[in-house]
């Protein structure tokens, strides 16, 4: 029995009404004990709980801008590459990414690529104005705010579904330039370790801190496939960024087919 809590008093009220009390001066407290009320019940079983899926929590729905952002972005990174795929969209965008980073010979190769890409999405002094005037203000939280804010709108079609969060400085104090990334798409689509690192983790980090001033640390997720940006926060050197340490994925197709060749399980990345 579910109590729908209906005070029928002998006087009949009008209609019921989700009015606050206010609305009903004549039922001031003085006035209650005139009347006598009943408490009705329905048989009418509580509704059952339906909990939120998390798939739909973590789905990004494409935004007006999407299709150019990732055709900008595509049409920099092969002109960079110079090479294209034949699929279309973002699965084309994978498959430049996977060739860029194999084609070059060294992981620090493929970072300077991935920065040279980076800085060709922006006009001509751009970054060197947004550097030399807007980093140096409040030590750097303007700046460190500024990013994070623009991130989280701009690269949604990229990484997904993010949010803007609190992150802890090394002074112990706290601010709002973090931009956390539920489930990164581009780690999910590539479902390469050496792809997230060298074309996304390491030339990012260096591309805000080179060219806009602003320090950035990346922390990757390799089992739930968020990830944490903190701007404003240094990252540590290379030789002390875990990240850096982490096998090959499973799913990996490059591990996958060096695995069959060689019949050895699967050690740190090669293209970590």
């Amino acid at each position: 029995m579910k109590p729908l809590a209906l005070l029928r008093p002998t006087h009949t009220i009008s209609s019921c009404s989700c009015l606050p009390y206010p609305q009903f001066p004549s039922l001031h407290k003085r006035h209650l004990g005139h009347h006598s009320f009943r408490l009705l019940c329905s048989p009418s079983p509580p509704e059952p709980m339906r909990p939120e899926s998390s798939a739909s929590h973590l789905e990004y729905k494409p935004g007006v801008f999407d299709d150019l952002f990732l055709n900008l972005f595509r049409n920099k990174m092969v002109q960079e590459v110079g090479w294209d795929s034949n699929k279309p969209g973002y699965d084309g965008l994978i498959e430049v990414a996977s060739h860029m980073m194999m084609k070059n010979k060294t992981n620090s190769d493929t970072k300077d690529a991935a920065v040279r890409i980076l800085r060709s999405l922006f006009p001509p002094f751009l970054l060197e104005l947004y550097k030399m005037l807007i980093a140096p203000i409040a030590g750097g939280k303007v700046a460190a705010l500024m990013v994070a804010r623009v991130t989280a709108l701009t690269c949604q079609w990229l990484m997904g579904r993010c949010t803007v969060n609190s992150v802890d400085l090394p002074d112990g104090t706290s601010w709002t330039s973090g931009v956390f990334v539920e489930k990164c798409k581009y780690l999910e689509e590539s479902k390469c370790v050496g792809i997230c690192i060298n074309t996304c983790k390491l030339p990012t980090q260096s591309f805000f801190k080179d060219y806009m001033g602003v320090p950035l640390l990346m922390e990757p997720n390799l089992s739930d496939y968020s990830c944490q940006f903190k701007f404003g926060v240094l990252p540590p050197l290379p030789e002390d960024d875990s990240i850096l340490k982490e096998p090959c994925l499973d799913i990996c197709p490059h591990a996958t087919r060096r695995k069959e060749v060689t019949r050895t399980t699967l050690g740190q990345c090669p293209k970590a």
